[in-house]
């Protein structure tokens, strides 16, 4: 019997239960239709964000960042590339702290880019500062939940 898993929507917000036994790269959602993955990470306000960490059954990922930012900037590339090659086992979002200030007060962010790494609600992990695509790489796969 295939064990499924809740992977919420980064286009509609809607949980959708997707089987073990299916290919998430190709899996669509069930309301809108779109992909449940698509090698992006997905630009989020507060209320996606909070869906995102307490309904996905996989650990998330945010890019704390703004648009000012050197080396948000310089990071960004690196955050797409692991993107594409981490999903499905991880759902990358990406908060910008300009658009979102009270996300920042809350999580605390004192310097960007913040990476934040939640699951089931929970923050696993954060790491302060640009990293390049090994390094971003490396410390999502030295994760347990990763």
């Amino acid at each position: 019997m295939p064990l499924t898993m809740k992977i919420v929507c980064p286009h509609c917000l809607s949980v959708n239960r997707l089987g073990d036994d299916r290919d998430a790269r190709r899996a669509k959602c069930g309301k809108c239709r779109e992909r449940l993955f698509d090698g992006h990470p997905h630009a989020v306000d507060e209320a996606a964000f909070d869906r995102h960490i307490t309904r996905n059954d996989i650990p998330v990922v945010a890019d704390f960042w703004a648009e000012w930012c050197g080396p948000c900037k310089m990071m960004a590339p690196n955050f797409e590339a692991v993107t594409a090659e981490m999903e499905p086992a991880l759902r990358f979002l990406k908060v910008d702290t300009e658009a979102e200030p009270a996300m920042a007060a809350r999580f605390q962010i004192r310097s960007i880019p913040m990476l934040m790494i939640f699951r089931n609600g929970i923050l696993l992990a954060h790491h302060a500062g640009a990293l390049d695509r090994a390094s971003l790489r490396a410390w999502l796969a030295s994760l347990p939940t990763a």
